[in-house]
């Protein structure tokens, strides 16, 4: 009996042990929200916000300690709390839309912003991103707040006092509130947005399960004596008294097409649900999501930092999708201003993005990436364009036509289901035409002619975009292929991909603007900021050659002379010109006081450079300076970034690298090789297979690969090929202190460029 019992107990242990290794992690609570958000205008350090939300949801809720139109909605360094902001906020320099605030008080009533506000302490500030909690010492209200995709629960603690509020701010370029006491209800809309878009409003429902006793509204902060009001600045208060500890609950939808979608919404992804269910889902959704990706062996912090860099990616660009009545896919057109059938997204900007962002979409979350073709085809139809920057429309705030790389991207890593024909057909609009608010390409007229877009034509940042468009045509030539174009289509843009050429300057071995007449600008700076150049000088633009690295390299006079070109990035002091600017532009101050010479990786353009070394037979020295700016540069702290997080794309890089390759050129097929940041790593693909990468004897001191084996074999190359990896692959680096310097040194080991193209 003794036996049997003991047999009986053994199986319910192996039984238990079984269910607890296929539980999936908790990797949410690794996530911290507040990384980056310690920001200002004069320097960034991230400048996010506490994003409340899920994975690409439509809405995203956030603490606001920002003034109405302040794109510093949220920064650490504040004390005070005036509301709790529905936002669809990309970054500070694009400001916000389709935005109102929340906000519990008591006492004496005062609506406005500052009259409003409490004081809070980051001491009893809960942040997740499923979560968010804080205590407003001046209205002693606990605030909470858990969302879905298009909705959100807030729960508010209440003190004893018979003035108990909550503020309903519709915000100040036209808006609408009305109180329906009877059903416990508000419901409104606002119109603020930051670029162009038709017939916009963000209509919004929320329900009270506390009956309202004091129902008012106030034209900014004049109060009326109606129930509904239509004014440039509404605003509505109801009120009730509450007992101590008491706790109120909203119920909060919204919809860009309308109050009775918004209803349709709050219905489908709340139901019954109480809070906790809300946020109990909610975390579920997290965990699910960021567990495409486990790493294991890394310290704590590299774990923190590692997954606050995922959440911050799993938001761009998020759905600007609604789901009807009949559970049909429809959306709000910033273009027709109608509602309009199939997915939309928005708020993103590809000049950031298409370098690691949406790279790491195609390979961790496909299925996502189809629905954000999808959603280009709709820009295209609705819009004539294809977007650049989508703020919810049309933005012209950068420069590029790189809309060429996420749409070939998705397709030669595999995207299909989706009308491939009509995106093409996009991309050849776009590539041979300028179109209206930074859609198509600024200059194309030059650029198709001369191949290159002149210093001397009063066209900004010229050379820069003359390298953008010869990557981006790169980008639509591998597309043209892939689809099997005819060669008398498709060959121009080979030709054009090649466009960078034109800006070599063989006497400073940098690119340099030229003038229409074939001369190069005089006189040169190299260290200058801005004007040919775009958030960057010539050290960092001289390597935006994704699709041909052996091409500059060749420019250079060789192997040698292109490696010392890039030592001498790190090598040269952190000087600059700002003359072009007139200040101090915040990404020149990241630059200079991380100390890293002209390495700026606080901005886009030469990120990449790192993995430069992989071409010429240098590959520990790509594994040493990843694992230092890594080391350096990123904490899962309130000040965690070196410069502008924009959109996920510097959490991509960081990721990436952290995985141990990285994509120079999106267009291709391979990953740059790295080393990896942990002793193991596993992709869950969607499929169900999985990439594993072994390095045990990682360290932070066995920074280098000493030997690499793929599936079991021997691999030297210093890359990784997209295609094989999703296949599934087991990787295994034996790891040093000291660099391998005879490992990826043959040509034959090298990445792909364009001139070995046969």
């Amino acid at each position: 009996m003794k036996k049997l019992f003991l047999f009986i107990a053994l199986i319910i242990s192996i039984k238990s042990f079984s269910q607890q290794k296929t539980k999936l992690p908790s990797l949410v609570d690794y996530v911290n929200p507040l990384m980056g958000s310690d920001s200002k205008y004069e320097l960034s350090n991230g400048n996010t916000y506490p994003a409340i939300a899920l994975p690409w949801g439509m809405n995203t809720w956030t603490p606001q300690t920002g003034k109405i139109g302040d794109g510093w909605q949220y920064t650490y360094a504040a004390n005070k709390i005036n509301g709790f902001k529905q936002t669809h906020q990309p970054s500070p320099w694009m400001n916000d839309y389709g935005q109102f605030a929340i906000m519990p008080v008591t006492g004496h009533l005062k609506v406005t912003q500052n009259g409003r506000a409490s004081w809070f302490s980051h001491k009893a500030e809960i942040a997740k991103p499923y979560y968010y909690n804080v205590y407003l010492a001046d209205h002693d209200v606990t605030a909470e707040i858990t969302p879905t995709e298009r909705t959100a629960q807030f729960r508010f603690t209440y003190p004893k006092s018979d003035s108990s509020y909550i503020i309903i701010d519709a915000l100040d370029r036209g808006s609408f509130v009305q109180i329906i006491p009877k059903e416990n209800k508000i419901i409104g809309y606002t119109t603020r947005h930051a670029f162009k878009s038709k017939n916009f409003k963000d209509y919004f429902v929320i329900y009270s399960d506390k009956p309202i006793t004091i129902a008012q509204t106030y034209s900014d902060s004049t109060l009326t004596d109606s129930l509904g009001l239509r004014a440039k600045h509404a605003i509505a208060v109801i009120g009730f008294k509450t007992q101590r500890g008491e706790q109120v609950h909203l119920r909060v939808s919204s919809s860009f097409i309308s109050l009775e979608q918004a209803e349709i919404s709050l219905k489908r992804e709340q139901g019954s649900d109480s809070f906790d269910a809300t946020e109990q889902k909610a975390k579920d959704v997290w965990n699910k999501t960021l567990n495409n990706v486990v790493v294991e062996g890394g310290t704590v912090d590299q774990e923190r930092t590692f997954y606050s860099c995922l959440y911050r990616m799993l938001f761009f660009p998020n759905k600007l999708y609604e789901i009807n009545a009949k559970n049909q896919i429809v959306h709000y057109s910033p273009y027709t201003g109608k509602e309009e059938s199939g997915y939309l997204f928005g708020g993103t900007g590809f000049w950031d993005t298409f370098r690691a962002l949406y790279p790491f979409l195609n390979l961790a979350y496909p299925h996502i990436v189809k629905e954000m073709q999808e959603g280009l085809i709709n820009d295209y139809k609705e819009g004539g364009w294809l977007p650049e920057w989508s703020s919810p429309g049309y933005a012209n705030v950068m420069i590029g036509n790189n809309s060429a790389s996420v749409v070939a991207e998705a397709y030669l890593k595999g995207g299909r289901g989706y009308d491939i024909e009509t995106l093409w057909q996009a991309l050849v609009h776009g590539a041979n035409n300028k179109g209206p608010d930074g859609t198509g390409r600024e200059g194309v007229e030059y650029y198709n002619k001369l191949g290159y877009v002149p210093y001397d034509v009063k066209i900004g940042e010229n050379a820069a975009r003359t390298l953008e468009y010869a990557y981006d045509d790169f980008a639509i030539y591998q597309l043209g292929k892939a689809l099997h174009k005819p060669e008398a289509e498709i060959a121009i843009y080979k030709e054009r991909a090649l466009n960078y050429k034109k800006l070599f300057d063989p006497q400073t071995g940098l690119m340099r603007g030229k003038n229409k007449d074939g001369s190069f600008e005089t006189p040169f700076n190299p260290f200058k900021w801005g004007d040919a150049f775009t958030e960057g000088n010539s050290w960092h633009y001289t390597w935006g050659v994704f699709q041909d690295i052996k091409g500059l390299e060749t420019l250079m006079g060789g192997k040698k002379q292109f490696l010392a070109k890039l030592d001498s990035v790190f090598i040269l002091p952190p000087v600059f010109d700002d003359s072009y600017y007139g200040e101090v532009i915040h990404e020149i101050r990241e630059m200079q006081i991380v100390n890293m010479g002209q390495y700026a990786h606080g901005n886009e353009p030469i990120q990449h450079m790192l993995y430069l070394y992989d071409y010429a037979g240098e590959p520990w020295k790509t594994q040493y300076h990843v694992r230092d700016v890594m080391n350096k540069l990123y904490f899962a702290t309130p000040d965690g970034y070196c410069g502008d997080e924009d959109n996920g794309q510097t959490s991509a890089w960081y990721v990436f690298s952290a995985l141990g390759f990285y994509p120079v050129c999106p267009a291709s097929d391979q990953y740059e090789l790295g080393a990896p940041l942990f002793k193991k790593i596993t992709l869950n693909l969607e499929d169900g297979k999985k990439v594993v990468i072994n390095a045990p004897g990682n360290s932070d001191s066995n920074i280098y690969i000493k030997n690499m084996t793929f599936n079991g074999k021997p691999y030297d190359f210093n890359w990784l090929s997209h295609r094989v990896l999703m296949q599934g692959a087991i990787i295994n680096l034996d790891m040093s202190p000291q660099p391998n310097k005879l490992r990826g040194i043959k040509d034959a080991d090298f990445p792909y460029s364009l001139s070995n193209d046969k």
